[in-house]
């Protein structure tokens, strides 16, 4: 009984020289990792402290960026990525691009990258008008210095109302209306009072819109290969494979069906005509 005792006090001992160790290797191991992350901030500061310089001039002069264009540009970067998804065409593309991934029976392809990418790129063709029209009616009189950033930013806005309230259904806009209370401010039968509407009841009427029309050509896109999954599994019940998944033989069909109409080139000028 005593040497059963003694045994694990004697492990312990044993044990403790080697865990030291174990201590002493990993603290070594994070005081190097740390040192060669400090030593690379460092080398990279110094060698771009040179060349890398940020002119900022309260009166804006020479081309230099005042303060408050300065801040208008970082408040402006915090907030695309929301301004993406809720002022451009980024919404509807994205959406119907998963309605398509599901369609088929992809899990993964193409992966969760390929559509932002894909839907980005698409997003800024489509915008690509609306973008050359702020650039020449505001940014570039703002940095030329022939108008404040007041009237730059009403002169923004347009051309970004102009282009949701194309895009925004009627029942939408009249929804929003009627919850703001600005029904007195939109005059009948005139478009163009619908510009003076704050982006406050604009912008939820177009997301709106944007959803359901993505919902809707969702759905259209999910009836063919709907159709085929419906073959395909009466098929097999008909002869007898209950037990095999009609989505492992539906599959193949529906990627030959999709490649032989030529379906990537479809989908995406469907994507395109249906915002003009």
């Amino acid at each position: 009984m005593q040497t059963m005792k003694n045994n694990p006090v004697h492990s312990k001992k044993n044990a403790s020289p080697h865990s030291k160790q174990i201590k002493r290797l990993w603290g070594r191991l994070i005081v190097l990792t740390v040192a060669i992350t400090v030593f690379t901030i460092l080398f990279a500061v110094t060698a771009n402290a040179a060349s890398v310089s940020v002119d900022v001039n309260s009166d804006a002069k020479d081309g230099a960026m005042s303060e408050l264009q300065l801040l208008f540009l970082f408040v402006l970067l915090a907030l695309a990525p929301s301004l993406l998804m809720m002022m451009t065409s980024f919404t509807r593309i994205v959406i119907v691009l998963s309605f398509l991934r599901n369609a088929i029976g992809l899990q993964q392809t193409p992966p969760n990258q390929v559509i932002i990418g894909l839907a980005l790129a698409l997003s800024l063709f489509i915008m690509s008008p609306v973008i050359s029209t702020i650039n020449t009616e505001a940014i570039e009189p703002l940095q030329k210095g022939k108008i404040t950033e007041e009237v730059a930013l009403e002169k923004m806005q347009d051309p970004i109302k102009e282009f949701m309230l194309k895009q925004t259904k009627d029942k939408d806009l009249d929804m929003f209306l009627s919850l703001s209370g600005d029904e007195d401010v939109v005059e009948s039968g005139n478009t163009e009072s619908l510009k003076n509407l704050d982006l406050s009841v604009i912008v939820p009427a177009f997301i709106t819109s944007e959803l359901k029309r993505a919902f809707t050509m969702g759905f259209l896109l999910f009836l063919p290969f709907l159709i085929i999954d419906m073959i395909v599994s009466s098929t097999l019940m008909s002869m007898g494979m209950v037990m095999l998944p009609p989505s492992m033989i539906s599959l193949p069909f529906k990627l030959m069906l999709f490649v032989v109409v030529d379906g990537w080139s479809l989908l995406i000028e469907m994507l395109i005509t249906s915002f003009n």
